[in-house]
């Protein structure tokens, strides 16, 4: 079953169980999703704080992106789970000969990509949908000011633990020019949650 098909109470007895998936990736992508639901929804309220058209038009459009950004980040929480379940099974290829050791490793190495490319992912997610919750905080309703904090917060933890999912993968990572990039990307993602 879908991770994103469960009930809450369904997902979060997968996230407490002893198997490996879901894991911190799978989260980091909920919360992102949870805080780009918020900034659409506070987006939507009635009474938003927009002054002219130009203001109302600025809101909408910030929370028509935060929609489509908590669908992709939605959609992130079981591409993590099934890009680890990759790693898992490459680690467990056949090794005796040597073109047996071959293959595994390179299947290892593009599976490592598979699962680091995923919680970049939600990290570009995470940090695009912070670059709209200004508007929304601006132009959206003052009563739902709250929201919009916590709407940031969560996608604050959405990037710190895509970071902490890159990290851990490009340590295992042999192409340096790969490792090299992807860090970089992901310390210029991190930095946006500052």
């Amino acid at each position: 079953m879908r991770l994103t098909a469960m009930s809450v109470s369904e997902l979060l007895a997968a996230f407490r169980s002893s198997e490996p998936t879901p894991g911190g990736g799978s989260a980091a992508a909920l919360a992102g999703a949870a805080g780009a639901s918020l900034l659409a929804m506070v987006a939507a309220l009635p009474k938003p704080n927009a002054a002219t058209d130009e203001d109302l038009s600025l809101l909408q459009a910030a929370g028509e992106k935060c929609t489509g950004l908590a669908l992709q980040l939605e959609s992130l929480i079981d591409r993590d789970s099934a890009a680890y379940d990759g790693v898992v099974a490459a680690f467990r290829l056949p090794k005796t000969s040597d073109p047996e050791k071959g293959a595994r490793t390179a299947a290892i190495q593009s599976a490592l990509k598979v699962a680091t490319e995923t919680p970049l992912e939600v990290m570009r997610r995470c940090a695009d949908a912070l670059s709209a919750a200004t508007v929304v905080e601006e132009k959206g309703n003052p009563n739902a000011s709250s929201d919009v904090q916590v709407a940031r917060a969560l996608l604050a933890a959405g990037l710190q633990g895509g970071q902490a999912n890159v990290a851990i993968n490009l340590g295992s990572i042999k192409d340096a020019d790969y490792v090299d990039r992807v860090r970089g990307e992901a310390e210029r993602l991190a930095a946006t949650a500052v």
